[in-house]
């Protein structure tokens, strides 16, 4: 099968490892987004899914605005393709492109569909708290992530896992997916599910207020919005900005989840000053960090990054920091 494929983060790259080692398939060429300027020397820098495609010596396009641009709308009709492959392309294919490949394009997506379409389905599961997500196939339409479904692969979320844990897991599921759904698909064994539009809901792109944690919120809720907004949910402390890229929510509902190194604390937990203001750190945890009075319920800090500074763990914020019971995180920061 001659395939082109579409992507460009590392979310894509085990993708398109799987079809260039696999002997069914034949990568032609592949789009990805063009290269941008990142890191502390402001240098341009390829995507992930370029750099794989330069060590293939595989044709690479990158066009700043795929519909508009005639050089590779040519390119892409003249490879005469059995599918288009796209996995976390960023920029929307028009129906001239769609109409292109013999099978269609075919799309793996980050959820389960049609629940959490849109750009960002992996980090909004993780920030409502959800049990369980997985990889979808589709065949693509003019829609976002509307296309007829393919096949699905589910799997379950740990309490404690990030947005990098979990799409890293999903990469590799949506990568033996893909292949499934190819070469099915080229046999005629796949029946295209239509989706049930009543059951959508949406992955907006993720906005920077988005990441500013609210400690009159619950417990749950903040350490949702850290580990699916990783690494990038912002407090105030001293007066400067603070990352928390890790924490635990220490409540009844959630002590099961966790592992020995913090149920075995359950008791001191329980123990705690519980009439604080949010954002009040109420108890040191040694070797863990300090534990947050939320709006509901009690956090623990497993790791932060001070302005400036590396990302520490916890414990090494409280003694670095020489945190005090009373010290307040975020607006009661004075």
């Amino acid at each position: 099968m001659k395939i082109v494929f579409f992507g460009t983060p590392e979310f894509a790259v085990p993708s398109l490892e799987r079809l260039l080692a696999h002997p069914e398939f034949v990568v032609q060429a592949v789009v990805t987004q063009p290269d941008k300027r990142r890191g502390r020397g402001n240098q341009l820098l390829p995507s992930p899914v370029k750099e794989l495609a330069l060590t293939h010596h595989l044709p690479v396009w990158q066009p700043r605005r795929i519909k508009k641009d005639e050089e590779t709308l040519a390119q892409l009709q003249a490879v005469q393709a059995d599918a288009f492959v796209v996995v976390a392309y960023g920029q929307i294919l028009s129906q001239e492109i769609l109409d292109m490949p013999r099978l269609g394009c075919v799309n793996g997506h980050g959820s389960i569909l049609p629940r959490y379409r849109g750009a960002a389905p992996i980090q909004w599961s993780l920030y409502h708290g959800e049990a369980e997500t997985g990889m979808t196939t589709m065949l693509m339409d003019a829609g976002m992530d509307t296309g007829p479904m393919l096949l699905e692969a589910r799997t379950p979320i740990d309490l404690l896992e990030n947005f990098y844990d979990l799409a890293g897991r999903l990469a590799t599921i949506g990568a033996d997916l893909l292949l499934e759904t190819l070469l099915r698909l080229d046999q005629q064994t796949i029946q295209p599910r239509p989706q049930d539009n009543d059951q959508a809901t949406y992955a907006p792109l993720i906005r920077k207020e988005d990441y500013q944690l609210n400690w009159s919120r619950p417990a749950i809720a903040l350490h949702n919005q850290v580990r699916g907004f990783f690494p990038n949910c912002v407090s105030e402390f001293r007066g400067e900005g603070l990352k928390v890229t890790a924490t635990a929510p220490l409540e009844e509902a959630y002590w099961s989840q966790l592992p020995p190194e913090l149920t075995h604390l359950r008791e001191m937990v329980d123990g705690f000053k519980r009439d604080a203001n949010p954002g009040e750190i109420v108890g040191l945890l040694k070797g863990l960090g300090p534990v947050i009075q939320t709006g509901n319920g009690l956090l623990l800090l497993r790791e932060v990054q001070l302005a400036g500074k590396r990302p520490q763990t916890g414990g090494d914020f409280a003694n670095g920091s020489r945190l005090t019971l009373g010290e307040c995180l975020g607006a009661s920061t004075s």
